[in-house]
């Protein structure tokens, strides 16, 4: 099922005795699992009907237990098995899952990985279930959802503003929901479109100072404010450390080389290839002119050599900061 499906029939009151939500992303299950606790039972049937267990501390017996009790004055009760993935013996509770108690909503929230389907419990669990698999997101999906997430808000957000969280935040869902909500809050509804000038002021992301800056720097051939950037990425290498500075560059360099071989030019050919904003294709179209496909190969041969580097492959010892100055350079002077 999919996350509209399931809080679609949930608003509609057509429950199911089993919920198996599970995956590597915890947003939507914990969305699905807040919308159930709050919104099944009234406040006053919550206090003898629902029961919230984490499965590193129960068993499959406690579990099963709670879920064949009847409820007491209400309709439905609820169980939600947290971290279930941790619960002790959680195969034995396939005869569980082969009669569930009707008027019990078991919630089971499997997070941070995916079951062996293989195994007969989890078929039988989703055969009987309603089931969810909450996945992660590709990076290059996260300003998208971002947007996604604004509009829904009623409120717009500015390409680069959504790639200045996606930088920041990365992939945590979570993370970047709250943090759009504090944007928010900050601008207030007179204004509904979120800049990428509220994005510094308000998360503390440096204008001038982040990956997307530097990509580009260096799109541009700017030599000075690439080393201007490279240098506060050296003196500040916990905000910005090589690796994430490695893997950004990575992905930008691959982009401008796969731009030199697309046959149809349009700006949305263009932006579904590079699964970028079109805001960004003039961007990435000027970076691209300026190196050849022979200099991107080499250029993205150097990047790993110097992941390696970073890694201490051979025994290498060279300082972080020194290491992302000398790729800097390279990259300017192939």
């Amino acid at each position: 099922m999919t996350y509209e499906q399931l809080i679609g029939d949930l608003k509609n009151r057509a429950y199911r005795p089993l919920y198996f939500l599970y995956g590597d992303e915890p947003y939507y299950i914990d969305l699905v699992t807040e919308y159930i606790t709050k919104h099944v039972l009234t406040e006053a049937e919550q206090s003898f009907n629902q029961t919230i267990v984490y499965g590193k501390d129960s068993d499959a017996g406690e579990v099963i237990n709670l879920a064949k009790r009847f409820p007491m004055m209400a309709t439905h009760q609820v169980v939600v098995v947290r971290e279930a993935q941790e619960l002790k013996d959680f195969e034995t509770m396939i005869h569980y899952f082969e009669n569930p108690q009707p008027s019990t909503l078991l919630v089971i929230n499997y997070k941070y990985k995916n079951p062996d389907k293989r195994k007969k419990v989890f078929k039988v669990l989703e055969k009987n279930s309603a089931t969810f698999q909450s996945k992660k997101l590709y990076d290059n999906h996260v300003p998208g959802w971002i947007s996604g997430y604004a509009s829904n808000r009623k409120y717009r957000i500015e390409p680069k503003a959504a790639a200045l969280l996606t930088e920041f935040l990365g992939s945590d869902l979570s993370r970047i929901a709250n943090e759009i909500e504090k944007l928010i809050i900050a601008i207030g509804e007179k204004e509904r479109n979120i800049t990428p000038a509220h994005v510094e002021e308000n998360i503390g992301i440096s204008k001038d100072y982040n990956q997307f800056e530097l990509q580009n720097a260096l799109g541009k051939r700017d030599v000075l404010k690439a080393n201007r950037i490279i240098n506060y990425f050296t003196e500040n290498p916990k905000n910005h450390h090589i690796t994430q500075t490695i893997s950004s560059l990575y992905y930008f360099f691959s982009k401008l080389l796969l731009i030199h071989y697309i046959k149809d030019r349009s700006k949305q050919n263009v932006a579904a290839t590079l699964k970028v904003n079109p805001f960004f294709v003039q961007d990435y179209e000027a970076a691209a002119r300026r190196y050849s496909a022979g200099k991107l190969v080499e250029i993205i041969s150097l990047l790993r050599t110097y992941d390696l580097r970073s890694k201490g492959y051979d025994g290498n010892a060279t300082p972080a900061g020194e290491l992302s100055r000398e790729l800097v350079f390279k990259i300017l002077h192939l």
